[in-house]
């Protein structure tokens, strides 16, 4: 089965917009494992405009799950993974000005400091993978930088297939069958909802996790946070 983690950006975010603490995104991290998610996500950015790098303190000892931090490896983000020490950092190649994430890395023309930033956080005993796009030469990049899984970057594959083209599926299938092939794990998020995450998973039968945030929080709006994590589970199965 594959896991699934609850990226919780959203919900900082409302808090954000009222200031206070809430909703709680400690609280919220807690329910979202007690209704049976597999991890919970975060990905701070620098001007700390959703969850916020003391969240992610206050976070690690809450989540008994996977503790997945996704973000661009500058310097401020690098110190607090290694002091957090989470189950797996997730390298996402932002722009400050960002507004979600919106490409993956170049594994080819950034190699040399993916393996810098990868080893320094494999000698610290924490898991490591690369966001990445459906190419099969960026994948074939991504082994060389010693990253222990990728992340497929599913923005693409959930624009198409909401327009009834299943063909979307096809350079995702491709390039999770390289990966597995070189020995990387597969995991994908971005956009992946209800709606297109059951065929996904069909046509990805090495996938190992899913990420996701906006669609879930959404979702939750309207059918209750606990009840779309057990629909989530019951389409990953």
């Amino acid at each position: 089965m594959t896991k699934l983690s609850v990226n919780i950006n959203k919900i900082a975010t409302l808090r954000n917009s009222r200031g206070g603490n809430e909703p709680n995104v400690v609280r919220f991290a807690q329910d979202v494992q007690r209704f049976g998610a597999e991890g919970v996500t975060i990905h701070p950015r620098p001007d700390e405009r959703h969850i916020r790098y003391q969240d992610a303190y206050d976070l690690k000892p809450e989540v008994y799950t996977e503790y997945n931090i996704e973000g661009n490896p500058i310097d401020k983000f690098v110190e607090m993974v290694l002091e957090l020490k989470p189950t797996q950092v997730t390298l996402v190649p932002d722009a400050v000005d960002a507004i979600t994430s919106n490409a993956g890395w170049d594994t080819i023309k950034h190699k040399g400091f993916l393996i810098e930033t990868i080893l320094e956080f494999k000698n610290n005993g924490i898991r490591t993978s690369i966001f990445i796009d459906p190419v099969l030469k960026q994948i074939e990049g991504a082994k060389e930088t010693g990253t222990d899984r990728i992340e497929l970057y599913t923005e693409a594959y959930a624009n198409q297939y909401s327009l009834g083209n299943e063909k979307a599926i096809e350079p995702y299938a491709a390039c999770a069958e390289l990966a597995s092939e070189l020995g990387l794990g597969v995991n994908a998020g971005h956009d992946l909802s209800l709606d297109n995450i059951r065929f996904f998973k069909e046509n990805i039968p090495s996938l190992l996790e899913v990420s996701i945030g906006h669609a879930l929080i959404s979702e939750s709006l309207y059918l209750g946070a606990e009840n779309v994590i057990q629909m989530y589970l019951q389409k990953l199965k």
